[in-house]
């Protein structure tokens, strides 16, 4: 199989084993230069004496490239989208800062992959139920599809603490957080469309409380934005700022919340398409979550059942919704406990699980 999100990668089903195998593709020089080498390399393992039973991917251009080969001579093709690119591109000038408009020449040329790959794979995979509405809305129903979400480690990292929300009084502290302040988290990007803006004014409104937000990278404008806005809404000594952290470390700061945010505002992406991997980390983190109000969340979280949903970009709705995880500690601690539940759902096991089955279904219509 080919996964696309690590250009450098092939990854393939190792045949008879049930185990994977990571190949390196050879590739060097500029990007024009790697794009190549990788193309060519995944290409020679759907084609020819090394080709796979099967693959895997949720590069488009890839996917758009095997479609168009004679099925006689290629590997089944299973892709996996994320988004609908031409969407996307369109979108991103106002989700992310400094994002480049695409000429229409270019958007034109993704709504025709988008289609070309929704008909020839021989097997499709959604992150989304709205995202596979849409596509199917757009291009006509298909077979051989599934829905599968995001998912998380069943358990991330040895647990040194109960978890219970450290509303309770149970977790530990680290040293960059005010001792016994009720802390709001968030992990992930800060670009704009992620909505951590909103966190910085829940901070604002809510003086005994303070912020930790983990992740950020100092070479991009975003962490600088934000700080920026902490500064002039002067609750910046109440907001922590980690910056980059290694992804083994995210589980154990987010148990030092009392409470974790999913802040995303209304978008062409974010509404129907995203299924955020913080999502599902939020969920194995024990601490009880608050979250937007949109149709792809809501695939997973229930408001008043495992989390606590607010109208997105509405900065006072948020506040009003940590107030109440903050000032009802039983509430806090049913709401995490449901959601430590629900996430078994959601594993990377779980996501395997429902892959394998669609490849299985592939792979025999390939047979018939």
């Amino acid at each position: 199989m080919t996964h696309g999100r690590t250009p450098s990668r092939v990854v393939r089903a190792v045949r008879g084993c049930g185990s994977l195998a990571i190949e390196i593709a050879p590739i060097a020089g500029p990007l024009p230069a790697r794009r190549a080498g990788y193309l060519t390399f995944a290409l020679g393992r759907a084609l020819g004496g090394k080709r796979q039973d099967l693959l895997f991917t949720r590069d488009l251009g890839l996917a758009s490239m095997l479609v168009r080969m004679p099925r006689a001579v290629r590997a089944p093709l299973v892709y996996e989208a994320h988004t609908i690119a031409a969407d996307e591109a369109a979108a991103r000038p106002r989700m992310l800062s400094g994002g480049a408009e695409p000429s229409p020449a270019k958007l034109k040329r993704l709504a025709a992959r988008d289609r070309r790959v929704w008909t020839g794979a021989e097997g499709y995979v959604t992150i989304t139920g709205g995202l596979k509405t849409e596509l199917e809305r757009r291009f006509g129903s298909r077979t051989r599809i599934a829905v599968v979400p995001d998912g998380v480690r069943s358990d991330p990292e040895p647990r040194t603490s109960d978890p219970e929300p450290r509303a309770s009084g149970i977790g530990p502290r680290t040293s960059d957080l005010a001792p016994r302040a009720f802390t709001i988290a968030y992990a992930g990007h800060l670009y704009p469309w992620k909505g951590v803006d909103l966190i910085v004014e829940a901070v604002m409104a809510l003086p005994d409380a303070q912020a930790l937000i983990v992740g950020g990278h100092d070479k991009e404008p975003d962490l600088a934005r934000v700080k920026a806005l902490a500064e002039q809404l002067d609750c910046a000594s109440r907001v922590t700022f980690t910056g980059l952290v290694a992804p083994a470390q995210v589980a154990a700061r987010l148990r030092e919340a009392d409470v974790l945010v999913l802040p995303n505002p209304a978008s062409a992406i974010s509404s129907a398409f995203t299924s955020p991997l913080k999502l599902f980390e939020y969920m194995a983190a024990g601490r009880p979550i608050v979250a937007s109000d949109l149709p792809a969340i809501r695939e997973v979280l229930a408001h008043e059942r495992n989390a606590l949903l607010f109208e997105p970009g509405n900065p006072q709705a948020l506040t009003a919704a940590i107030r109440r995880v903050k000032e009802d500690p039983a509430l806090g601690a049913r709401l995490a406990r449901q959601a430590a539940v629900d996430v078994g759902e959601y594993t990377w096991a779980r996501r395997a699980d429902r892959l394998e089955a669609l490849f299985a279904e592939v792979l025999g219509a390939r047979r018939v």
